[in-house]
């Protein structure tokens, strides 16, 4: 199994996103990811000083903008 799978692979198991990660996830920039947490937009949790995010909640984000 080359790398490439098992991160991919770890990703899609992972239930906490980076910031970076969630911002993929979402297809916005990580600025904008920032911005919609500070607004209260989206929910985020703080480890230290780092921003997690948990899927499931991104996952019922984007189905509440998009309508599902």
């Amino acid at each position: 199994m080359g790398s490439d799978v098992k991160d991919k692979q770890l990703f899609e198991n992972s239930e906490w996103l980076t910031t970076r990660e969630a911002a993929n996830y979402l297809r916005i920039t990580p600025n904008a990811l920032r911005i919609r947490v500070h607004r209260g937009i989206i929910k985020a949790f703080k480890f230290g000083r780092k921003l997690r995010f948990r899927r499931r909640e991104l996952r019922s984000c984007l189905q509440s903008i998009g309508g599902n």
